[in-house]
């Protein structure tokens, strides 16, 4: 009986070493075959990867291309407004000036020609004030003349009556002298 122990034993060893062995053989291989297997789906999982983020790369390039190109739009758009506002900002300020500056120079033209219609009514005061003087003044030499002539008729009367009385006092002294 003592070798029953051992040989029952031996060969349950040896049925389990041979089922051991079988299964160690597969399940090294079942083993390998999913290491492989789990390995080979990281390598697709990695190649997906590389694909989807060569994609998104491209998508990301594409869209900053498309952003880029809709802010340079943009800028230029809103240069072109700036240029524009500053444009009109600039004629308005302009127009304004030029306004200002007619405006003072519409001052400037009335008050220089009521200063012209003042020396204008001046000047023709002074002009009917010299037109009257000269009237007076050819009534006056007029006058003078005809009191020149006066005078001179009346100096050659009284040189007339002189020489008359001279004569006469002449002709008294001779008839007195005679007689």
């Amino acid at each position: 009986m003592n070798k029953v122990y051992i040989i029952i034993p031996l060969i349950a060893l040896a049925v389990f070493y041979g089922f051991f062995h079988n299964f160690s053989k597969g399940y090294e291989a079942k083993i390998i075959l999913a290491k492989q297997k789990i390995e080979d789906e990281k390598k697709a999982k990695a190649q997906l990867e590389i694909v989807n983020r060569e994609k998104a790369i491209q998508a990301a390039i594409e869209a900053q291309a498309k952003r880029k190109a809709e802010r340079e739009a943009k800028e230029k758009l809103d240069e072109e407004k700036r240029v524009a506002r500053q444009t009109a900002e600039d004629k308005r300020e302009r127009t304004f000036s030029d306004r200002n500056k007619l405006a003072d120079q519409a001052r400037r033209l009335k008050k220089d020609l009521e200063e012209v219609q003042e020396e204008i009514t001046k000047i023709e005061g002074q002009k009917k004030t010299l037109l009257d003087e000269q009237a007076f003044l050819k009534n006056y030499v007029k006058q003078a003349e005809a009191n020149v002539k006066y005078y001179h008729d009346l100096l050659e009367k009284i040189d007339q009556a002189e020489k008359a009385r001279a004569a006469a006092a002449a002709a008294a002294a001779a008839a007195a002298k005679k007689g």
